[in-house]
């Protein structure tokens, strides 16, 4: 298993179309994957399902009678609704894109497209709103919505409070699952840029022959498959912030293309030679040793001094042990609110054996455990020796010492570590009479990711795909 489990990407999907042939589609496509999907003919429909209901994402056609879905998002924005928003449109424009985020949709999508980029997309935005509300309650200082009352989280917040309200570029480092992103979105909601775009981009996520265009754009026909014209990142956080998570994982060359944005404040699409000039201040985070990267030529040395004007450190859990219990009980509160039930307990073992626990996949790696042992629970308080297994499933140092080791049967030293996770996924399968959602969850892993280990233990494959031009 890994080191770093991620938050769950299933939930609760609404998807408003008037033609009822997509809506089936994306909906069977969706549910296929663990979604639990309703749908509305209608943006007006949709608000009417909205005043009684919650979803993690909206997905809306661009093209509707009576409320266009631009005017649909736009009205989503004025009611602070947390889900994250996909636009659908098969007339995408610089322009309207550019409107659609502005207002609050975390990215949209062309048709025709297939299932893997509907499932892709979904995935994304599910991860995305799934750590907002993780890590930032509903509150206007996000600097103190941010769990814990550390020496460590003290000073975070004051470094926070300092360097928000300047439009310097700040490098936020710290390993992975630390809250990188909480730390970004908390210095552009203090900044006087609060009130315009924030714009994040995961570069780890990008093949980089498609990072220029995230990054700058395209016109049309600038590369095979450039059908439409497409809006930037920078573009779309002129006036605001964009937020480069993991940069170290852009490539050399573009790098210097970087540089010149930060330098000059200015670029081109790829496939035009027009200037666009932007006002943007520029976030970024890594989680490995920069320096180590400069020396070892991966990374530009003057770039990284462009964005470490200031440094911001984010320490890992295991140097402020004393926010394990906060965030534990956080994370149960959250778990037992999204599952309709009373929070799980833990024995004092149990607390014990967590608060002595590495966590190398820090923050992320408790929200993922509390919420296994949530869905998992069954009324009564949750002992150390459940929870064990767990731990030693992340590969830490805990899990080199015999007191910790699988007791599966099944497993003896000298198994390898796929046949180990086979064996879990297919014992967890079991023990959920196959049910995939129930068992990602169990697992800590995303449906998706489950559905492809299956597939490659040959388990039967689905076939759907959804490619509709109209």
């Amino acid at each position: 298993m890994s080191s770093a489990p991620t938050i769950l990407t299933t939930g609760r999907v609404l998807v408003v179309d008037d033609h009822a042939r997509a809506r089936e589609s994306m909906a069977d496509i969706l549910e296929c994957t663990g979604h639990r999907v309703q749908c509305c003919s209608s943006a007006v429909e949709a608000l009417h399902k909205l005043d009684a209901s919650s979803f993690d994402v909206i997905i809306t056609d661009l093209r509707m009678p009576g409320m266009t879905g631009l005017e649909f998002i736009r009205e989503l924005s004025k009611r602070h609704d947390d889900a994250q928003v996909v636009m659908v449109t098969a007339h995408a424009s610089v322009t309207t894109a550019v409107d659609a985020m502005r207002h609050g949709a975390f990215d949209y999508i062309e048709k025709p497209f297939n299932a893997d980029q509907l499932e892709d997309l979904v995935a994304r935005a599910m991860r995305h709103g799934a750590e907002r509300r993780s890590t930032v309650p509903a509150t206007t200082d996000q600097s103190s919505a941010m769990i814990g009352s550390s020496a460590g989280m003290q000073q975070l917040r004051q470094r926070i409070t300092q360097v928000a309200p300047t439009s310097e570029t700040v490098l936020i480092t710290g390993e992975s699952g630390v809250g990188k992103e909480l730390v970004a979105r908390a210095i552009h909601s203090a900044s006087t840029r609060g009130q315009g775009p924030m714009v994040s981009l995961n570069c780890p996520a990008l093949a980089p022959q498609l990072m220029e265009s995230e990054l700058f754009g395209h016109e049309r026909g600038a590369f095979t498959n450039a059908d439409a014209p497409r809006i930037g990142r920078f573009e779309l956080a002129d006036k605001g912030t964009i937020l480069l998570d993991e940069v170290t994982e852009i490539s050399l060359p573009l790098q210097a293309k970087l540089l010149r944005v930060l330098q000059e404040k200015s670029f081109e699409r790829v496939g035009s030679s027009d200037t666009q000039f932007v006002d943007v201040r520029v976030l970024a985070t890594s989680n490995r040793d920069l320096h180590a990267s400069v020396q070892d030529r991966e990374f530009r040395e003057d770039l990284y001094f462009r964005l470490a004007v200031v440094p911001i450190h984010v320490p890992p859990l295991r140097e402020r042990r004393d926010d394990i219990p906060e965030l534990i009980a956080h994370f149960l509160q959250q778990s037992a609110t999204r599952l309709g039930k009373a929070p799980c307990e833990l024995t004092p073992g149990a607390m014990e054996l967590l608060q002595e626990y590495a966590w190398p996949g820090n923050v992320r790696e408790v929200e993922n455990l509390t919420t296994r042992a949530s869905v998992l629970n069954v009324g009564t308080p949750v002992v150390a020796d459940e929870l064990r297994p767990w731990l030693t499933s992340s590969l830490t140092a805990l899990s080199a010492s015999n007191e910790f080791a699988p007791q599966d049967d099944g497993i003896h030293a000298g198994t390898n570590l796929a046949e180990m996770e086979r064996r879990l996924i297919e014992a967890t399968l079991e023990h959920f009479s196959g049910h995939r959602t129930q068992t990602a969850n169990a697992l800590g892993i995303g449906v998706r990711t489950l559905t492809n280990k299956m597939r490659a233990y040959g388990y039967a494959p689905r076939t759907k795909d959804f490619a509709r031009a109209a």
